[in-house]
């Protein structure tokens, strides 16, 4: 399929909020206010939006370029821009992490739904202890934690099969405004509790006694995969862009966005977490296990109240599965509708049944049948960390390195002014940063989750 029968993103506000919408997802939501309480709250988040800058914004950039430059799926569009050359397997790479992680990543969407049918039907009231049982229980249920993640892999099929503007682009123009909406209503509703304040201040009031080496990668990781870079979605999103899209202008517009949903996700989770006297450093089972009970608490006098703010969440939690998981769907379909050459529906369905089927197992591991536990790790785990500590890091210190040192000049310099319709001021500060500073800034990330630094 050539550049020319593409399908393109129909409007500049379509390319911001389905791109931006493949960022911002559970990685913010989810992910980003547990980092942020166990390294320190306002000290994180200033070194945080420091490393989207020199670290998220150039990554994007790159991925920009090689994604609009090849007009194909991310393992082509390496091919593209390489010439054919052994770096064309960076392309595929960004694919197989793109797959991968959709099939885990639907079972933790599907908990999201699972969760905010509990909390429509009233489920989600008790003391901690009943919450962690909940959650032990459902996760561990051979049926129901696939029921929804067939639900959602159907939810993101309707949408992906539909194309990208009817599809993509269209559910995106619905989804992100919605997910600000709720995200903003849950903010005030938890910064008007007795002793937010305190929420607050953790956020905005930087311990600089905090400051550890712990701490700045651990920015520098989350900032990495908030972003959702080398999973091949920002490569594959931006073969669909025009030839007139800003990219520089584009990539920092979404890391504005991005950054603003994680420090809300925070406004939303922290004032509430201090007013019922909850750790902010909870963990990982902050949204699961954690936050049911601070709503139980927190609004406690007024049940009804309680009710309504749970669900929102969990709806808005849903929403942000949703949008990343539609980019990350729409990587392994690009990739399957080009090179073999079937219909978009087709290839969709593909990786619908496939990556369900890879969801299942995952899901099955987690209690459900003890033979998918290999070494003290279910495959679940063995999925987010083949993934994410390994396939991540990696593709994105190969992307930084080939298109840094080795894609062709010319083609880089077009892509990044536009064929010379724009000035392209800060051209060398950007390459500059791709040669050196990513690439040194994503080994450390990479010697840091193996304990070597």
């Amino acid at each position: 399929m050539d550049g020319a029968a593409r399908a393109n993103f129909g409007s500049r506000l379509g390319i911001i909020l389905a791109t931006a919408g493949s960022a911002v997802g559970l990685g913010n939501v989810w992910r980003f206010p547990y980092m942020a309480g166990q390294n320190g709250g306002a000290v994180f988040i200033i070194i945080y939006l420091a490393c989207v800058l020199l670290l998220g914004i150039p990554c994007m950039i790159s991925e920009f370029i090689i994604g609009r430059h090849g007009q194909s799926n991310t393992a082509r569009a390496f091919s593209r821009m390489a010439g054919g050359s052994a770096w064309s397997l960076i392309g595929y790479m960004g694919v197989l992490t793109g797959f991968l992680i959709t099939g885990y990543y639907a079972v933790v969407s599907g908990w999201c739904l699972q969760y905010m049918w509990a909390a429509l039907i009233g489920h989600l009231r008790g003391d901690p202890d009943y919450f962690r049982q909940y959650f032990t229980e459902f996760s561990q249920d051979p049926v129901r934690p696939i029921f929804w993640l067939v639900v959602i892999l159907l939810l993101t099929f309707l949408i992906i099969a539909h194309g990208v503007r009817d599809g993509i682009e269209r559910a995106s123009k619905l989804l992100m405004p919605l997910l600000f909406i709720l995200l903003l209503i849950i903010v005030v509703a938890s910064c008007m509790l007795p002793g937010a304040e305190k929420g607050i201040e953790f956020l905005f009031k930087p311990d600089l006694t905090m400051i550890n080496s712990d701490v700045f990668l651990g920015a520098l990781g989350q900032s990495f995969y908030s972003l959702s870079i080398a999973m091949g979605c920002i490569c594959t999103y931006a073969s669909y862009f025009s030839r007139q899209t800003n990219l520089t202008n584009s990539a920092l517009q979404i890391g504005i966005i991005d950054s603003m949903v994680a420090i809300l996700a925070g406004l939303m989770i922290f004032p509430a977490a201090f007013s019922v006297g909850v750790n902010p450093d909870s963990g990982p089972s902050l949204i699961f296990i954690t936050l049911p009970n601070v709503f139980e608490q927190a609004f406690a006098d007024m049940p009804v109240v309680g009710w309504a703010i749970a669900l929102l969440f969990f709806l808005l939690l849903s929403l942000a599965a949703l949008t990343s998981l539609m980019s990350l769907h729409e990587v392994s379909t690009a990739f399957f509708h080009e090179e073999l050459h079937i219909s978009r529906r087709r290839a969709a369905l593909l990786v619908t049944v496939t990556t369900g089927i890879v969801g299942v197992f995952c899901s099955f591991s987690l209690g459900a049948y003890d033979g998918l536990v290999l070494f003290g790790r279910s495959l679940f785990d063995w999925f987010d960390f083949i993934t994410g500590q390994i396939f991540l890091p990696l593709v994105g210190f190969l992307t930084c390195i080939f298109l840094g040192w080795f894609a062709p000049y010319k083609d880089v310099r077009d892509e990044y002014t536009n064929w010379g319709t724009l000035r392209g001021r800060f051209f060398h500060v950007f390459l500059f940063q791709v040669k050196y500073v990513c690439p040194l800034c994503i080994l450390f990330i990479f010697l840091h989750q193996f304990g070597l630094i």
